[in-house]
């Protein structure tokens, strides 16, 4: 390991660094570009997926109709290779980064959402275990037959009882004197459950070693699978129940180490979510696309409908949406690819706002298209129904606000420890006593003026106003973060809609900060009135923001939320009671 790979490695989280009030430079500027030696690679396999799905994309309506994917369909996907995207070519596989990965499926969710999540509950979290935990004889055996797409990989975790609470399961494997596992349960809402020969698998062991482990699991006696779910999106692609009735594991299939299951998942997880947002990246630029050819062919009052200035807000913040979303799954890859350890609060801040962001883009498309966006026969219906599910699965979008909030708190109050430590220290050491206080009082000042502030120092001068304000508020931001660590404590872990608010505060200045490199990059590669959109873009981004994080920052002090609850409780306990919802003008 070199010197810049040991330190990209060490590279401090830029997401958990703004509850500190610190913007991470060297993590962010330059925004990164697909390596030149890949862009050959990934050009020519970009090429391959728009031959083959636009001539096949007068079919997706009709396998979405049907709920199925036909086996010569699947079949021709594994004859592309696509199967194969992230498995390293030693192993017969086409071996793009994480960057190159998410680029793909944006190309292939542009024609069709269930073709680009077959493929990505395969690469992104059906087999990521094996490429991230195997050992080398397990990758040797397995990977060959995945990157071909002889073996198709499912993901297990999820159960009939246990859902964003990925701890509680109740799948059981029970070890046994010669070392192997019986594993019997239930798992729900598997895509690719019904064509998997791969299935990595995640059951409680209670050993000494842990609680969960992973395995590998191969399609063989004592595992069947249910019916496939009629769903409101995605219908094509396979999902069903896997169940596993005294289904031997041997002992050399445990993935990782024996107890260290729920580490083994959530690094799946977090790895995997550059596929989902390249996914959603693609299905907005298509969606966009669409929207705007119809607002150009539809006239009303004499005119095109994109020359009103109601219809021009949409195009304009949809654009901004898409833009910025593509730039924070660009950024997240990127610290993926370069070997940084800490990023998972920035793949849990990709997921959430990418899902929500094509959320946005696909219903504003749809209200463009008025009455025939309405209709099967026009693509918008099926992009806001297949969207819909990217912000549930792969952890539920307000499971991921908690989990952005207290993580960075944790990091926070770690820091704010050190510091009362070495602070009830002045004394009897009177030299580190003042260093440590030169550097806290440093950082009070900086919350009160431009004096100490952390600077966005990569940003080019055109938007010098923009970068002047994710500086405050990045210090404003530390602030709060920092009275309320004080005043809560371990209670914050209760404070949910206070954690909400930090949570989206949070994605905000990270993803202005994305786009801020971005923009930049774009005006010194070309100049700033080459770059004007994106400039506009920037602008218009970072301005929304601001608006955002103001009133987050207030609502964590001045809200309703004591009333909210309450009102939540009497509602809940009235409905049980009387089984319905209670008012009527009746």
């Amino acid at each position: 390991m070199n010197d810049s790979e040991r330190s990209s490695k060490q590279e401090p989280s830029v997401a958990k660094s703004l509850f500190l009030g610190k913007i991470n430079q060297t993590a962010l500027f330059p925004f990164p570009l697909i390596p030149s030696d890949e862009q050959e690679t990934i050009s020519m396999v970009l090429a391959s997926v728009d031959k083959f799905l636009e001539a096949k994309a007068h079919l997706f309506r009709e396998f979405d109709q049907k709920g199925a994917q036909p086996s010569d369909y699947i079949d021709a996907l594994k004859e592309l290779g696509l199967f194969g995207l992230i498995i390293p070519e030693e192993y017969g596989g086409i071996g793009l980064s994480n960057t190159g990965y998410s680029r793909v499926l944006q190309q292939v969710t542009k024609y069709d959402g269930s073709t680009s999540l077959t493929i990505g509950a395969h690469s992104s979290i059906g087999m990521k275990g094996l490429l991230l935990f195997g050992t080398e004889s397990q990758k040797q055996k397995y990977l060959p037959s995945l990157a071909s797409g002889e073996r198709i990989a499912a993901f297990c975790l999820t159960e009939p009882s246990s859902g964003s609470d990925a701890a509680s399961i109740k799948t059981t494997a029970v070890k046994q004197p010669d070392g192997s596992f019986i594993l019997n349960g239930e798992k729900l809402w598997i895509t690719n459950g019904p064509l998997a020969d791969f299935f990595t698998v995640f059951a409680r062991t209670d050993s000494d070693a842990g609680k969960i482990t992973a395995f590998i699991v191969e399609r063989s006696e004592g595992l069947s699978h249910g019916p496939k779910e009629d769903k409101m999106g995605i219908r094509a692609s396979a999902t069903s129940t896997v169940v596993f009735q005294n289904y031997r594991i041997p002992p050399e299939n445990i993935l990782g180490e024996e107890g260290k299951g729920f580490k083994v998942a959530m690094a799946i997880l977090n790895n995997g979510r550059t596929g989902l947002g390249g996914g959603c990246v693609g299905a907005m630029k298509r969606a966009i696309t669409e929207a705007v050819h119809q607002a150009d062919q539809r006239k009303q009052f004499g005119k095109s409908i994109h020359e009103f200035q109601l219809i021009k807000e949409k195009i304009a913040q949809m654009t901004v949406q898409c833009y910025a979303t593509e730039s924070v799954v660009s950024m997240v890859a990127h610290a993926i690819d370069s070997g940084h350890e800490d990023y998972s609060v920035e793949a849990a801040i990709s997921k959430i706002f990418a899902s929500e962001s094509l959320w946005f883009v696909g219903n504003e498309a749809l209200q463009i298209a008025g009455g025939n966006g309405f209709m099967k026969e026009y693509p918008y219906e099926r992009i806001v129904r297949d969207s819909r599910i990217n912000l549930i699965f792969e952890g539920t979008n307000e499971i991921l606000r908690l989990y952005i909030s207290l993580s960075g708190m944790s990091d926070l109050g770690a820091y704010l420890k050190d510091v009362q430590k070495s602070f009830g220290g002045v004394l009897s050491d009177p030299i580190k006593g003042f260093g440590v206080f030169k550097t806290y009082a440093g950082k009070k000042v900086g919350e009160l003026s431009s004096l100490g502030r952390d600077k966005v120092e990569g940003c080019h001068p055109s938007l010098q106003e923009e970068a002047e304000i994710v500086e405050r508020y990045v210090a404003a931001f530390a602030a709060k973060a920092e009275a309320l660590a004080k005043k809560l404590g371990k209670n914050i872990v209760g404070s949910q809609l206070i954690s909400k608010r930090l949570a989206d505060i949070a994605i905000d200045l990270f993803a202005s900060l994305c786009v801020l490199s971005r923009v930049s990059l774009a005006i010194n590669m070309t100049s700033a009135q080459a770059a004007a959109d994106e400039l506009s873009i920037a602008k218009l981004f970072i301005h929304q923001a601001k608006r955002r994080i103001n009133q987050n920052l207030r609502r964590i002090d001045r809200n309703e939320d004591v009333v909210l609850v309450q009102l939540a409780d009497s509602m809940t306990q009235r409905i049980l009671e009387k089984k319905s919802y209670p008012f009527d003008t009746l």
